[in-house]
């Protein structure tokens, strides 16, 4: 794809307002939000939403979340069960996507859904997200702003070194809190736990007083030639280096990612704070491949809470790569 001059934008009322210029007008801009930043563009515009997949070398059979500015945005587009609408009074603005049926006069375009009768979206709750969703005035459809299947970016400088010359700007907001991608729900039929993220899945199961399913039923058969939802693709958040999980030590030539108490390369958390160790993930792995490391060893990372997000990527970041 030609090259373009990647511009980093102020965190500021004139940053906010040349990256609602460039999305009026169908460029790229990378935006924070508080779990990794998107790669955002008017989900409205075929050529716009078509150059995220170009510059992120994403497979087009991969569907996008789209990010609006209130859950009266988002009934614009989706059917809106009495389930959706208990999700977001709990939890929006925050990390959790509803994958909901595609309204008929949704105007989306077509790419967006890869072709799905159903829309991934979410209301972001990075203040800066915020205000550039509201200055911009539509919706942004805005997957990881990182080459696709590589690790996904928590700042800015992540941002530029994957996607610098591919993209026109990227509004700097800092590093992301929560640090992983958001949870994924699908909502059009039983409620499914598509993707674990940053709201932990005992919190939503409280909230609907209902167990998530997982994803493999009639509704949702996560097929990697056809995913339902982002995130599903089974080698993704890779790092160039290898991956070995539930490693109590290193082996010769691997480095070690830790967690809790122990000697290690470098650690998600030592006090094994599983908050602390999301927020650290994608950073760390960007950090250890900056190093050169050719193979990293992980320790075990408990799986409940927000450790299920952090294992689902550490799976996928270790899974055989096409």
């Amino acid at each position: 794809m030609p090259s373009t001059a990647t511009r980093t934008l102020a965190p500021d009322a004139n940053g906010i307002a040349q990256a609602a210029a460039i999305l009026a007008r169908g460029g790229l801009v990378a935006l924070p939000t508080e779990t990794v930043y998107g790669l955002g563009a008017d989900a409205r515009q075929g050529r716009a939403v078509a150059r995220i997949f170009e510059a992120k070398g994403r497979p087009r059979f991969n569907p996008l979340i789209v990010h609006v500015d209130s859950a009266e945005t988002a009934r614009r587009y989706v059917a809106w069960p009495a389930q959706a609408e208990a999700l977001a009074t709990a939890f929006w603005p925050g990390p959790l996507t509803l994958v909901l049926p595609l309204r008929d006069d949704a105007g989306l375009s077509p790419l967006v859904t890869a072709g799905l009768d159903t829309l991934a979206i979410r209301v972001p709750a990075h203040p800066l997200a915020r205000r550039l969703l509201a200055a911009f005035g539509g919706p942004v459809a805005a997957p990881s702003a990182n080459p696709s299947g590589r690790i996904s970016p928590t700042t800015a400088a992540h941002v530029l070194a994957g996607l610098s010359g591919r993209i026109e700007a990227v509004l700097d907001g800092g590093p992301c809190p929560v640090g992983v991608e958001s949870t994924i729900v699908g909502l059009s039929g039983t409620p499914v736990l598509l993707r674990p993220g940053g709201l932990p899945a005992e919190a939503i199961e409280a909230a609907l007083g209902t167990p998530l399913a997982a994803p493999g039923g009639d509704e949702t058969a996560p097929d990697e030639a056809a995913p339902t939802a982002p995130g599903q693709l089974a080698s993704h958040y890779a790092p160039a280096a290898t991956l070995r999980l539930e490693a109590h030590a290193p082996r010769a030539g691997e480095v070690y990612l830790g967690f809790g108490s122990g000697a290690c390369d470098l650690n998600l958390s030592d006090t094994g704070d599983l908050t602390e160790a999301a927020a650290n993930l994608f950073g760390h792995l960007h950090q250890l491949d900056a190093g050169g490391a050719r193979a990293i060893a992980v320790a075990p990372i408990p799986h409940h809470g927000l450790g299920r997000a952090i294992n689902d990527r550490l799976a996928r970041a270790a899974a055989p790569r096409g």
